[in-house]
């Protein structure tokens, strides 16, 4: 009897998350931490929704590793911190990492899943930084941070590549400061530097909310099927074109997709687009969001591929600024109804209610 109650509390419990998850966020700007706060739950609140792998992470005790630079901690070194969770580690670790700037390229190997890296002081966020390139590694292994494994959470931190700004002549210019490879990830409150290349958001489903990402050409690009909430794309000025994202989608059954909602496009000049067609299929839609001039009044481009133009799938609902009057708009752009946008603006659009936390405290 006792068992077949905790099966339909159980799935009380996820029927009553799915439907949370599947709420629209509010087109108020004002709401929206509201509303996060009272879809994405604490564990204790949703275990029944999350997938038990999940919870078994979660639960049972939680290992954490301290990163210090003046040898207060376990470790001096982040990359050493990531070496001591083992192969096959299906429980929470969380290594928190002080204030700093930690001159290291690091790599979470594919089956080092649910680590979280934590900054101590949000207000003085750890800067994590190292000046990989494309000449040297390869475009995407050329991240400061790869992260190859699932479930992996990360907070408070800035994440730069050093590297000099591609001059456009020398070839292998390009510089990621992460490469997210994993499935299921998420960020808070994280700061994302470089130039061309700079966020690799390459496959699974991901979440960005309160973060901020910089560069110049595709400083976002991949396949992942992602969320950007409330974060801040700033266009660096200088070049005589940019491109915010880069979409690796390359037939339309692909479940990719990049979607920001209230987010904020920055910069000046009239100069970059809000996404070129990388692959056959790309598809980005920004809902909600603030949009500078920086934004050419055509806003997308085809890169110069025409039969693009109807495979692409670019799209825009209820933005404002200067940079979102859709007048002059590339022809093959879309401008969704509330129908066509409701998938992009509802967290079910990553499978949140399976997997997705709020930020961690320790």
């Amino acid at each position: 009897m006792a068992r077949k109650l905790n099966i339909v509390l159980a799935s009380f419990f996820l029927v009553i998350f799915r439907i949370d998850a599947q709420t629209l966020i509010p087109e108020n700007p004002a709401e929206v931490e509201t509303w996060f706060n009272n879809v994405v739950k604490p564990i204790s609140q949703v275990k029944g929704a999350l997938e038990p792998s999940v919870i078994e992470a979660e639960n049972g005790g939680v290992e954490t590793i301290d990163v210090r630079q003046d040898g207060s901690g376990k470790f001096k070194t982040i990359a050493d911190a990531v070496k001591h969770v083992k192969v096959g580690n299906k429980k929470r670790v969380i290594i928190t990492i002080g204030p700093g700037e930690y001159r290291e390229k690091v790599k979470i190997e594919r089956l080092q899943s649910y680590i979280t890296f934590y900054g101590t002081d949000p207000k003085n966020r750890p800067t994590i930084t190292f000046a990989g390139t494309a000449a040297q590694y390869g475009t995407v292994d050329s991240a400061t941070l790869i992260v190859e494994s699932d479930y992996f959470v990360a907070a408070n931190l800035i994440i730069s590549n050093s590297a000099p700004r591609p001059d456009g002549k020398t070839k292998g210019g390009q510089a990621a400061a992460i490469r997210i490879s994993g499935d299921r990830s998420a960020f808070y409150n994280c700061k994302f530097t470089g130039f061309q290349d700079t966020v690799c958001d390459d496959k699974g489903n991901h979440f960005f909310k309160d973060c901020y990402i910089e560069g110049t050409v595709d400083f976002i690009f991949g396949e992942a099927r992602s969320i950007y909430l409330n974060t801040e794309l700033h266009v660096i000025p200088g070049d005589l074109e940019a491109m915010i994202t880069a979409h690796a989608r390359g037939n339309q059954d692909g479940v990719g997709g990049y979607s920001f909602v209230h987010c904020k496009v920055t910069g000046t000049g009239s100069y970059a687009v809000l996404g070129r067609a990388w692959f056959a299929a790309a598809r980005v839609v920004y809902s909600f969001c603030d949009i500078s001039n920086v934004i050419r009044p055509e806003g997308w481009s085809d890169n110069k591929k025409a039969a693009y133009q109807t495979t692409v799938y670019f799209g825009e609902y209820k933005n404002k600024g200067t940079g979102a009057d859709i007048k002059k708009r590339v022809p093959y752009f879309k401008n969704l109804t509330d129908l066509e946008a409701k998938q992009f603006i509802s967290m079910e659009y990553i499978d949140a209610a399976k997997w997705l936390l709020p930020p961690p405290k320790v």
